[in-house]
């Protein structure tokens, strides 16, 4: 039992240790393992509504993991890149884990309870919507006229996918039909991982 305790305990503080680049890293190497199995991987993770019906319910994580194409993999990719270059130092590496949980659980959510009639969904595209909110929000701290323009390009980003569509050469770039929904269920479950945060960080007031 001891050992197993000093086991785990070295596994939270690798984590703690970590960068946010480390993060980054580990999030890219599993995107990139899924999409070398081709296909056949994908459809083994892919969300599938009639396959979570039936007890896979791996794939509500898997599928945001999964990609259409080398394109839509490489698409995603760049995105996630630019999204750490731009807000990855905000927060840790344990508060980026945090933050992924919850905008995955909130797009799962979004799919499994409102998008009834969506039978399947890959892609990473709404977690990060949901890292870039996060990240602004917290860069308003220090960068406040940078971080606001950030928080409001994506959220016009978001309400002009609601009324219009997908932006315009977005689903011939990434090789199929864009889940608007997708970006606001990460976007939503990113500003909410993103406030839990923040009320974790501020002060106790003394009785």
């Amino acid at each position: 039992m001891g050992l197993v305790n000093r086991r785990e305990q070295g596994l939270i503080s690798r984590i703690k240790q970590a960068t946010y680049w480390h993060f980054a890293a580990v999030l890219i190497i599993a995107s990139l393992l899924v999409g070398a199995f081709g296909d056949e991987g994908r459809e083994l993770l892919k969300y599938d509504r009639l396959a979570i019906e039936g007890g896979e319910v791996w794939r509500f994580v898997t599928a945001h993991f999964a990609h259409l194409s080398n394109s839509h993999l490489l698409l995603n990719m760049l995105g996630l890149f630019l999204t750490w270059l731009l807000v990855g130092r905000y927060h840790s590496a344990p508060q980026w884990i945090f933050i992924t949980v919850v905008s995955l659980a909130f797009q799962s959510a979004g799919f499994w309870f409102l998008d009834t009639n969506m039978l399947w969904y890959v892609g990473m595209s709404g977690l990060l919507h949901g890292l870039m909110l996060a990240g602004a929000i917290k860069g308003i701290d220090t960068l406040r006229t940078e971080s606001v323009i950030l928080c409001g390009l994506v959220i016009a980003k978001l309400i002009y996918e609601q009324f219009v569509g997908p932006l315009p050469g977005s689903e011939s770039t990434s090789g199929g039909d864009v889940v608007v929904n997708a970006h606001l269920y990460g976007a939503i479950g990113g500003v909410t991982a993103a406030f839990i945060l923040g009320r974790r960080a501020q002060p106790r007031a003394s009785i």
